[in-house]
C-alpha cells in the first residue's frame, strides 16, 4: 500500500514562496522511500514579490500563490481548500518564506502570528486525525501559530535565535538541532528539520529532510509506505 503524502507549498522562491531545494528534496525523499507525493498550495495573492537576483521587492507585482507553487510540482497541483486530512495519510510543509508570508504571517507579525484559515484546516484535521505532520526550515513557525497553546509541540528551527523565542513565546518547545538531523515529537506525531535555517550545502539539507520523511513515514500505521519495487 502506498503512503498519500501533502506536500504543502507556498509559492516558487525562498524569499516569497516555497524553498525550491527543501521543496525538490522532499519530493525526492518521499519517492525514494515508496510513498506518492500529493501537492497543495493556497489559491490567492503572494505577500509580497521579489527580485531573487537583487533580493529586493517588485512593487506592484502580484503572483498567486498555487499558480507559482505549479512551477515546483510540473503542474500537478491542487487547491488546498479542497483537500482533505482523510485522504492523505501524513502531510509535510517545506520552508521558505512563503511558509511565514503567505501560510501564515509570521514573518510580520512574529509571536503574535496567525495561519491562513485553510493551512490552519487542514493541519488540525491531520492532528484529530492523528496523522503525522513534517514541518522544515522556518515552517516549524507555522505549526506553532496553529497548535503551540493547544500542545506545546516539540519543534526545532535550528539553532536558538529569534526564530526559536518567538516559537517558545507561542507556546510551543524548542529544541536545537543541526541540519543533518531532526527533531521527532512523538506524543504530538510531529517531526521538524532545520534545513536552510542554517547557511549550508544542499548535501547537508538533503540528509535532515531525508530522515524527517522516514521519521513521518514510521508514524503510518504497519503496511502503509510499503511499495513492492
Amino acid at each position: 500500500m502506498t503512503a498519500n503524502v501533502g506536500v504543502l507549498l507556498s509559492g516558487c522562491g525562498f524569499l516569497d514562496g516555497s524553498e525550491i531545494t527543501e521543496a525538490v528534496l522532499t519530493l525526492l525523499a518521499l519517492d525514494q522511500q515508496g510513498a506518492t507525493a500529493i501537492c497543495m498550495a493556497p489559491r490567492g495573492p503572494q505577500a509580497a514579490v521579489v527580485d531573487h537576483a537583487r533580493g529586493e521587492p517588485v512593487t506592484g507585482a502580484a503572483r498567486d500563490v498555487l499558480t507559482e507553487a505549479a512551477r515546483i510540482a510540473r503542474g500537478r497541483i491542487r487547491d488546498l481548500a479542497d483537500v482533505k486530512a482523510a485522504e492523505l495519510d501524513a502531510l509535510v510543509l517545506p520552508g521558505g518564506f512563503g511558509a511565514a508570508k503567505n501560510l501564515c504571517d509570521f514573518a510580520t507579525k512574529g509571536a503574535a502570528a496567525t495561519p491562513q484559515p485553510q493551512v490552519a484546516r487542514l493541519l488540525r484535521e491531520m492532528h484529530a486525525a492523528g496523522k503525522p505532520i513534517g514541518a522544515i526550515c522556518i515552517a516549524p513557525a507555522l505549526v506553532a501559530a496553529v497548535f503551540g497553546r493547544s500542545l506545546a509541540p516539540t519543534l526545532t528551527v535550528g539553532a536558538d535565535g529569534e526564530a526559536a523565542a518567538a516559537i517558545v513565546a507561542m507556546g510551543a518547545r524548542h529544541r536545537p538541532s543541526p541540519v543533518t538531523e531532526c527533531v521527532v515529537d512523538a506524543r504530538n506525531r510531529i517531526v521538524t528539520t532545520p534545513a536552510y535555517m542554517y547557511d549550508t550545502r544542499p548535501a547537508d539539507v538533503a540528509i535532515g529532510i531525508g530522515k524527517l520523511v522516514t521519521a513521518v513515514l514510521a508514524m503510518l500505521p504497519a503496511g502503509a509506505g510499503k511499495v513492492a519495487r
